[in-house]
């Protein structure tokens, strides 16, 4: 078995967890310090910072957290205002993708590799929505051409769904993840974003969670979300 899916089916490491780990030499495999490519047989001790890593079944979390501004979505403790560090969870998790650190709202996180990994690998297939507020007037105009696809990073962005709120609000459906992918949309057709708001990742809304709150998915939501992963 490969060392990243190994790490994976511990339910901690998600595989950029994995990915950043190994590129630092902090997997050892039999004491050894493993490459990505490294093949486990089934006696071999595997360990993280000389920690051992092994299959034991644990119990899985599911949170969804209303991220303030100013907290950045990493699990690196060195960085100050680091989000694992906020929500000060009592076993290890990791967050589901990434808000920028300007932007607030809705934010997963967990400890099941495994949905980490199915939820990066569709994150141009499912949709995410967002309020945002910019500094002009919100023009018919506007919105179908943020709908239409906007040139930015070398592409295209794809089709999305937008939708007025108030003379300088619009909501916008994506189902695409590229950097600061809101933000560079709108800084090319003219508009500067005051504020960005997340306020659903596929069924999962904000509805009811205070800013700076989390909780855990509900078995109803949990169940839905896991459906449309598998599909």
């Amino acid at each position: 078995m490969r060392i990243d899916k190994y790490m994976s089916m511990t339910g901690i490491y998600p595989r950029r967890e994995t990915a950043r780990l190994l590129a630092a030499g902090r997997i050892t495999v039999n004491g050894e310090v493993c490459g990505k490519n490294t093949l486990l047989e089934p006696d071999d001790l595997v360990a993280v910072d000389g920690s051992p890593v092994s299959l034991t079944a644990q119990e899985h979390v599911y949170l969804a957290l209303n991220k303030p501004v100013g907290i950045t979505c990493t699990a690196a403790h060195g960085v100050e205002g680091n989000i694992i560090d906020y929500i000060n969870y009592p076993s290890r998790i990791f967050a589901v993708g990434r808000l920028d650190k300007h932007s607030e709202g809705l934010i997963l996180l967990t400890n099941d590799g495994d949905i980490v990994n199915k939820m990066m690998r569709s994150e141009n297939q499912h949709e995410k929505e967002y309020h945002v507020t910019v500094d002009n007037p919100v023009t018919t105009a506007f919105l179908e051409a943020m709908s239409a696809g906007v040139a930015i990073l070398g592409t295209v962005t794809k089709p999305c769904i937008t939708y007025p709120i108030a003379e300088q609000e619009f909501g916008i459906i994506l189902t695409q993840g590229l950097n600061l992918q809101i933000r560079r949309m709108c800084k090319e057709l003219g508009q500067r974003v005051l504020r960005l708001e997340r306020t659903r990742i596929m069924n999962i809304t904000l509805d009811g969670l205070d800013r700076g709150a989390w909780r855990h998915l509900t078995g109803e939501e949990l169940d839905r979300l896991m459906q449309t992963l598998n599909e």
